[in-house]
This record gives C-alpha cells, sequence and structure tokens, in this order.
C-alpha cells in the first residue's frame, strides 16, 4: 500500500517542482526561536515562539508565504502583565501555542514558575494582548486550544495517573473542555495518552501535543524523548475527541536520532511540530531543531524547521521521501518577500542605528525598565546607565542583546564611555546563562583606560580575567567586536573604525553550547554595562549595534544531504 501511495507523491512531487515558485530555506527561523506554534487567518500565517525568561516574552510572527517572515510584536510586553525577577534564564515561559477562532487570536502558555498554565488574548495577533487568565485546574505544561462545532478545549501535558509514574519521563497528555467565554475548563479531565506511543518501551516526556480534526478523525500530534538528540514527534488518532486515540503503527513521523551523528551540515533533535495548511492546500509542518557544529554542540540553541507533510492512509508524515530533513524544500505557491530592513532568516548583515526604539529583535533580562536607559536625539545613540545588578544575579541589569543566528557570525558595536572606576565596565557580551558567558569590555586599572576580556566561573558570580590591554589613546569611543567561528569565539577591539586589533582568538566555543551550559536558551550578543554591585551614576553611550551571519548551508538548494 505504501508503495502506490510514495508513486503518487514522487509524481505530485515531480509536478510541484516543475510549477514550484518559491524555495523555503531552513532554519526559517535561525537561532534562539524554540517550540513553534502557527496558525492561519485567511491567507495569513501566525507564529510564536518560546522565550523563557527574555523580555518581552513569546514574540509573533507574520508570514503570507511560510518563508519571509516578520516580527510584528509580543505577546507579553507589558510588566504588568508579568516580570521574570528571581527566574534564571532558562525558566520563565514554556512552549506557547497560538489559535484564531471567530475574530480572536488566544495564545496558551506556561509561567513554568510563577502562575502555571494561562491565556491570552488580542483582536490584532500585533497587539496589545489581554493580561493572562491562569487556568489553576490545568496541572503541567505546554497547553494548545482546539476548537470543534462550537466548543473549546485544552490539551497539555501532564503528570502520570494518579501521580505514580512507572518510570523517569513517565507523563500523559490530558484534555479539559473550555469555558471560552470566561477561559475557565468546564467538566472533568480525560487522559488521552498514558506515556506515549507504546508505554511498553516506557517513551519519556510525551509533550507539545496539538489536536486537529480532518475528515472523520480527530487527530492527536506531541512529541517524544525529550527536546535533545533523542527527540522525535508522534501521532494518534480517533473518531471521538475524548479517544480512545490509537497510535500510528509507523511512529515517529518525524526524527533525526537514528541517523550518523558524523553526517555533514547536521539537522539534530528536531520534534515539537505544528502543522498548518500551506497556501495551495498542501500541509506542512513548522519544527524545533538544532544545527550542530560538533557532535552534539551547538550555540545557536533550537531553530525554527520547516518541512512538507504526506498523507499517507490518512496518517500525516513529516519530511516524508527523505531521510534526513533538508535544508530546503521547493513549494508551490507566490513568494511574498517582506521589506523589513532588519532580515531574521538567510545570510544578513544589519547595522542598527539607535534614533528613537529598539528593534523588536532585541532583549531584555526577566522585565523591561525604562528608567537605566533613552535615546540621544542631538546626536543619536543608546544611553545606558550603569547598574550594580550583574548577568550573574536573578535581576534586571542593564542587558541589551539579539540572538545569534548562525554558527559563523559577529556582535559588534561602536561605544562611548569614560572612568576612573576599577568596578565600572561597559561593552559587548555573548550570553548564554548567568554562568556562561564572554564578557569583552572598556574599564579603569591602575589609573588607565583598559580593554578586559572576562569569563564567567561557573558556581561562582565571579569572572575570570582572560586578557587585558592598556589603551594608550584617551578618548572616550572604542569599538568592540566578538566573532563566532563555529566552535570558537575571537574578541576585538579598535580606536579606529574598521582597524581592528585582536585581544584573544580561539576561546571556546564548547563553553556556551547547550551541552555544556544546559537549559533550553541559545546565546545572545549583548550590550551590558555594570558598575559590579556598587551604585554608580554613570552611563554609556552606544552609536550603533551591528550583526554579521553567513552560514555555507543557506547556499544549499534543495539538495539531497
Amino acid at each position: 500500500m505504501h508503495s502506490f501511495f510514495a508513486w503518487i507523491i514522487s509524481f505530485g512531487m515531480i509536478c510541484n517542482i516543475a510549477t514550484a515558485q518559491i524555495l523555503l530555506k531552513n532554519p526559517v527561523l535561525p537561532g534562539f526561536y524554540p517550540d513553534p506554534s502557527i496558525c492561519k487567518a485567511g491567507e495569513d500565517y501566525y507564529l510564536v515562539n518560546s522565550t523563557f525568561s527574555y523580555f518581552p516574552g513569546i514574540p509573533v510572527f507574520h508570514s503570507k508565504d511560510l518563508k519571509n517572515w516578520k516580527q510584528i510584536g509580543n505577546v507579553i510586553e507589558r510588566s504588568s502583565q508579568m516580570d521574570f525577577m528571581g527566574e534564571r534564564i532558562t525558566r520563565g515561559l514554556f512552549a506557547p501555542s497560538i489559535s484564531f477562532h471567530n475574530g480572536t487570536y488566544y495564545v496558551a502558555c506556561t509561567d513554568i514558575d510563577n502562575g502555571g498554565n494561562f491565556i491570552v488574548t488580542a483582536k490584532n495577533p500585533a497587539g496589545p494582548w489581554s493580561n493572562p487568565v491562569y487556568l489553576k485546574e490545568v496541572r503541567g505544561i505546554d497547553p494548545s486550544l482546539f476548537f470543534d462545532g462550537g466548543k473549546a478545549y485544552i490539551v497539555y501535558n501532564s503528570e502520570a495517573p494518579a501521580r505514580k509514574p512507572l518510570y523517569e519521563g513517565h507523563r500523559t497528555v490530558r484534555v479539559y473542555e473550555l469555558d471560552m467565554l470566561n477561559l475557565k475548563v468546564r467538566g472533568e479531565e480525560t487522559i488521552l495518552v498514558n506515556g506515549g506511543a507504546d508505554i511498553s518501551k516506557k517513551p519519556v516526556w510525551i509533550e507539545g501535543p496539538h489536536l486537529y480534526k480532518r475528515k472523520n478523525f480527530y487527530y492527536l500530534m506531541a512529541a517524544e524523548g525529550g527536546t535533545g538528540v533523542n527527540h522525535s514527534e508522534v501521532i494518534f488518532r480517533s473518531k471521538d475527541i475524548r479517544g480512545p486515540f490509537m497510535p500510528y503503527d509507523k511512529n515517529p513521523i518525524l526524527t533525526q536520532r537514528h541517523l550518523d551523528p558524523k553526517r555533514k551540515d547536521p539537522i539534530t533533535s528536531v520534534g515539537h511540530a505544528d502543522l498548518i495548511e500551506g497556501p495551495d492546500g498542501s500541509t506542512f509542518a513548522v519544527f524545533l531543531g538544532a544545527r550542530p557544529y560538533d557532535g552534539d554542540f551547538y550555540n545557536t540553541g533550537r531553530e525554527t524547521f520547516i518541512a512538507p507533510v504526506a498523507w499517507l492512509d490518512d496518517w500525516p508524515v513529516i519530511n516524508y521521501g527523505n531521510e534526513e530533513v533538508q535544508y530546503s524544500y521547493k513549494a508551490g505557491w507566490k513568494e511574498f518577500p517582506n521589506k523589513d530592513i532588519n532580515p531574521l532568516s538567510g545570510n544578513f548583515s544589519t547595522t542598527y542605528h539607535f534614533e528613537s526604539y529598539l528593534d523588536p529583535q532585541f532583549l531584555f533580562l526577566r522585565t523591561r525598565d525604562t528608567s537605566w536607559y533613552s535615546f540621544e536625539k542631538e546626536n543619536g545613540g543608546l544611553t545606558i546607565k550603569l547598574l550594580p545588578e550583574t548577568v550573574m544575579g536573578l535581576g534586571n541589569p542593564a542587558f541589551i542583546g539579539r540572538r545569534q543566528q548562525h554558527l559563523t557570525s559577529s556582535g559588534s558595536v561602536e561605544m562611548e564611555f569614560a572612568t576612573k572606576m576599577e568596578n565600572e565596565k561597559s561593552g559587548l557580551i555573548i550570553l548564554q546563562s548567568e554562568e556562561h558567558f564572554y564578557y569583552l569590555c572598556k574599564s579603569f586599572k591602575q589609573g588607565k583606560d583598559v580593554v578586559q576580556l572576562f569569563k564567567s566561573t561557573p558556581k561562582s558570580k565571579e569572572m575570570e580575567l582572560i586578557s587585558e590591554r592598556e589603551l594608550g589613546k584617551k578618548d572616550a569611543k572604542i569599538y568592540l567586536k566578538i566573532a563566532a567561528s563555529k566552535d570558537s569565539y575571537s574578541f576585538w577591539y579598535s580606536l579606529k573604525r574598521n582597524k581592528w586589533t585582536l585581544l584573544k582568538e580561539g576561546l571556546d566555543a564548547r563553553f556556551l553550547s547547550t551541552k555544556t551550559a544546559g537549559g533550553f536558551v541559545g546565546s545572545l550578543f549583548g550590550m551590558y554595562v555594570t558598575s559590579s554591585a556598587k551604585p554608580s551614576g554613570n552611563s554609556a553611550v552606544y552609536k550603533w549595534f551591528s550583526y554579521s551571519g553567513s552560514d555555507e548551508t543557506y547556499q544549499v538548494l534543495g539538495s539531497k544531504r
């Protein structure tokens, strides 16, 4: 039976390639954009991602072609909605899902340490979004909404039956009916999946569930195996929303865990998928994945990928016909490029000039406090006050960063900063967590201006001085650059633009990898100033921030890898 369907799909792919008008390149959202969820409203697509303890939380992206995305807002953009003070970077908001129904947009998500599962709503996906409505009865993570015949449901990952797990990682998928008028659960919850596709094999971490309806079946799709290299996606179906849900006998419908880890340019850890209808009526899936530069080491975090879906005997199979997730897929619809001057994907270089606003790609830690930064109206630039808080703490330090989106990339700044205090520092950081970062900065030591490079010390709120050089010229202006080359970082400074001096090269990038540092986030290049636990009235002015990234895989055009 499958050979017949394979012939039909292959024939369809040949015809599709002949008329294809667009090339979807992976990842469609490179860098730290994990846990994608997508919805369609008319001809428009909207996508959201996890942001954990970064602020604003949950970016909202818009596209008309599933290739070109533009950030149009954030779901959590006001501190009055919530903040993440006191939480580690890798906590905060887990796995949002976005839905559209009867003119209203819904996002369901989990604030993992404060409040649990909640729903916010908006009439315009660009915002403003409502304050969160918490659902205390929904115990677990990864909530997702489903609308069917005038009823609404919330499906989510939860604990083992009777809170008695049979093994580590034993979880369930459960559902409640939802009163959409009051955003409250209705009736009793039902366990839809216990353990996973085959509980006899002790499947772990069944999570990220979504419900769909197609023809006469309800489909339940979820991830298994954890979000690392054993990640996968599995599918179940039922004639009734309350089950029983039967697993597909050829699960998983997406994984890369069985492939040679030494293969060229691997895409790993794929899962946490969501299905969507493309502009031509075909089905596609968005999902997270990672691009390691060596083994399981990557600094760009978990990223958003896309792949076509084939329906075999009324079962969806992601990336059918390919063993490996591809770096590009051809699709048969028109491209709609956006005109955003700051691109989100592909190879690019962009410079942010701080005149009156911050690009939405910039992030703060835990909340946004506008009292410590402002824009220079006359000469241009971003003035940032030195705060006693540091990135090693759990507060709101004077840090403003953007994602490292490429394995080969750089961040650079032009900065004006003068000090005669050794505790005051201003510069450029590459940050993965409170305990894993490199910090390139200008400071003052023994009566002289110096440029310094620090490395964080895990399990300690101290920094190790790696390199230092005296700045002979007395000038407030300095240029700083951090360059990533897959498994290493190099650090540069200059007193004249484009006249770079190498301070240190070849520092181990694995120190900032997810495998070493842990957690669920990727690395960020950031502007960061601090007075190191001491009050200060000093400030630094950043004239511009530049990011450049180039990965060879973006040059691949639909080849089998």
